[in-house]
Parts: structure tokens; sequence; C-alpha cells
């Protein structure tokens, strides 16, 4: 034993192993340096592509849970730099006002609005149809797919209704598919195009107690960064936007932070660093905010996405969710 341990040790003296193990060392560190200076690049100093590069003026742009929150204002910045709007949610009265506030704001630019009343939890294919005649007589530049649904309160899922899987999955992973097979043939045949699929932190790192809603945002990362490849080279560019809390109806979060913005602030960031490259672990996947980009790289080069670590975590942060949530609900009860 104590001879093999001496030929070891004196193995791993010779010159030429020490200059093996120096240059995979400096290599590693320059690769993790460049990878630091890209990302502080890409998150504080660069910015993306014109939005005009996707479509002239007169063209169109598609933006799915257009009513409220983030797709509400993915619709405002869009018509503010001169694009039309296609607006589809579910309450035709919210559409109906987002439509004419945005034909007066930017009646200068002569933008014009669209709407279709859907309720993707339904999964119509009379409603897909009125879509597709719609949108075959559009120029649709840029499609947001940002329509989706999460939990009331974070929920194992054993006690999780069905009807609540059945709606985060239609409306989350159905809806999106079939609106994307009805805009992006028109985007190939004119040869330009931007697709925005919105993704989430909860889809990024496995989420304990929102097991579902979960899933259905890896699923859209994984599809989407295949349908980026498959686009290459075709005019159109593909993106997964990946976000932690944003102040909204989803997140239930009314105060904004550094760590959760305003839709404004969100959205301006996302159209703000598009088609730049990469931020995170998936090709054709940013993660615009300054913040939430920082939250991501820690996590990645730390403790891990998906570390057992970070899973214990997260179980832990959603179960403290559930009981204030249960406390609530109590309270309100007892109100009434």
């Amino acid at each position: 034993m104590a001879s093999i341990l001496s030929n070891l040790v004196s193995f791993l003296q010779s010159s030429y192993v020490g200059v093996l193990l120096a240059a995979v060392g400096l290599g590693y560190l320059t690769t993790q340096v460049l990878g630091a200076l890209s990302t502080f690049l890409k998150v504080f100093v660069l910015s993306g592509r014109s939005l005009r590069s996707y479509g002239p003026k007169g063209s169109w742009a598609l933006v799915t849970g257009a009513s409220d929150g983030i797709g509400k204002e993915f619709a405002l910045q869009l018509a503010s730099k001169g694009f039309n709007i296609l607006l589809v949610s579910r309450t035709e009265s919210k559409l109906q006002v987002l439509g004419g506030e945005i034909e007066s704001k930017y009646a200068g630019q002569g933008v014009k609005t669209k709407y279709l009343t859907m309720d993707f939890a339904k999964n119509s294919d009379a409603d897909y149809a009125k879509l597709k005649d719609l949108v075959d007589g559009l120029d649709i530049a840029i499609l947001v797919n940002n329509v989706g649904q999460s939990y009331e309160m974070p929920t194992p899922f054993l006690l999780t209704e069905k009807k609540v899987h059945d709606d985060i999955v239609t409306i989350n992973i159905t809806g999106t598919l079939r609106v994307t097979q009805i805009v992006a043939p028109g985007m190939v045949s004119r040869g330009r195009g931007l697709i925005l699929t919105m993704g989430s932190f909860g889809g990024l790192l496995p989420t304990p107690l929102l097991s579902v809603y979960s899933g259905s945002k890896a699923f859209l990362q994984h599809w989407s960064t295949a349908v980026h490849e498959e686009l290459r080279g075709k005019g159109v560019d593909v993106q997964f936007i990946l976000s932690h809390m944003v102040v909204s109806n989803m997140s239930k979060i009314r105060k904004a932070s550094l760590t959760a913005p305003t839709p404004k602030v969100f959205v301006k960031s996302v159209l703000g660093k598009i088609s730049l490259g990469d931020v995170g672990i998936f090709a054709a996947t940013t993660t615009p905010y300054w913040a939430h980009a920082l939250m991501q790289w820690g996590i990645h080069k730390t403790v891990g996405i998906g570390s057992a670590f970070a899973l214990k975590q997260n179980r832990l942060m959603h179960e403290n969710i559930r009981v204030r949530a249960l406390r609530k609900r109590e309270r309100e009860k007892r109100a009434q």
C-alpha cells in the first residue's frame, strides 16, 4: 500500500501532470469568468434587437391573457412602439376598455386594435377557428404567449382537485401550443416574426406544492427551446422568458420591490433584451429583469437548480405560504 501511494505521489508531482492540471484549472476558471462577464453585459449593459425588425408599420402583435397584469402591459408597450394589437382573453368588458384605451392613447400613431373573447380552459374548437379567421387576415409580427394559470394557494398534489390540474394543463400548455400553431405558419411564410412565451422560476426549479404548474412551465421550457431550433434560420425568433415574482393577480403580490417588479418594469426589461442571447442554462431563454437574472445565476452556481437542497428549501417556502393562506382564509370566514 505504501508503495502504491508513493508511486501515486510521484506521478502527480511529475511536470507533465502538473502542467495538464494547471491547464485544466485555468480553462475552467476562464469559462466561469467569461460566463459571468457575459451575464453581466446582457443584464446591465447590452440592448436587444429592435422590435420593428420583426414587422413594418401596420403589422400586428397578438397577446394572450391580455386583460390584466403582464399581458395588459405587453399590449400597452407594444402599442407604444407602433404595433396594432390583437387582444385575446376571457373577459370581454376588460378587452373593450383596454382596446379603447390603446386606440385613444396612440391615435397619433394610427394604432388599431381587435379583440377576441376566449376562455382557454374550455379548449373550444370554435374559439380557435375564430382566432384562425382573425389571424389569417393580419400580418402578425409578434406573438406573446402570456395566458396562464397557477394554484389559488400552494397545495400538495394529492390534495389538488382534478379541475385545477385540468385547467392548468389546458390553459398553460394546450392553449399555448394551439395559438402558436395558428400564428407561426404566417411568420414563416413572411420570413420574419417573434414568439415570446412566458415561463417561470416555478418551472425552472421543480416546485413542491405547485407541482402541476411547475410541470407545465417546464414543458413549455423544453417545447419552446425545441421550436426555436426548428425555426432557426427561417427569420422567426423564439424566446422563452423566465421570471420570478412580478406584481400581479396570479402571484398575489400587491407591492413592488427590487425582486418583485411591477408589470410595467418587467415588460420593459423583456422588450429591451429581445434576441440578445441566452441568460441561463437553456438556449433561446432569457431572464431579462436584472434581479431575477442574478437570483438565477446565484442558484445555478451555488446550490444548483435541481439539487436536493434547493428542492427542500422550495418545499419549506411553499409550505409556509400555504399555512399563511389557510390562516387568512379562516379569518375571512370568521369575519363573515
